[in-house]
């Protein structure tokens, strides 16, 4: 799968709420370590606005109330599309605001082949984790595992 256009994430019509959801069955997959990025956030008033670096690390939570057919809550084997789309926006790529003022100096390195440069609408963990949650949810369990799927299982949560 190519980039995805993190604008379009939310394109079934289901409401994400935030309040709080028990299920009967949680389960994770965590990927430690994984996806070393640069980052800068240039809003801060602090060494965050300079480009440094992260490994970041995402444990992705689904729940549901219905096992499938094998028990389980969710086919971790199918997840292997989902890491594919995870590396290629942030394995060893420069992530920016799409506000940066400095976005067309930072498109310069991706033109000269000095930075695989990611473009985001929102930075930071907390930012990233709702863009990821719509995108799970809206688009990669339902293209990816089917509308069945999308309708007993839940992406919750990525830390």
């Amino acid at each position: 799968m190519d980039d995805f256009n993190y604008e379009s994430v939310s394109r079934d019509h289901r409401q994400y709420t935030r309040h709080p959801v028990q299920y009967k069955y949680v389960s994770t997959k965590e990927y430690h370590d994984a996806f070393p990025c640069a980052y800068r956030q240039w809003r801060a008033d602090s060494h965050c606005n300079l480009i440094h670096g992260y490994s970041f690390s995402m444990k992705f939570y689904f729940g549901t109330d219905n096992l499938d057919a094998r028990n389980w809550v969710a086919d971790y084997g199918g997840l292997k599309e989902l890491k594919n789309v995870l590396e290629s926006q942030f394995d060893h790529t420069l992530l920016v605001a799409q506000d940066d003022p400095e976005l067309e100096m930072y498109k310069e390195l991706e033109r000269r082949k000095m930075a695989k440069l990611t473009i985001l609408p929102k930075l930071g963990c907390e930012g990233l984790a709702d863009q990821l949650y719509k995108y799970v949810n809206g688009v990669y369990i339902p293209d990816f595992w089917g509308p069945g799927e999308a309708e007993r299982l839940r992406y919750l949560s990525v830390n």
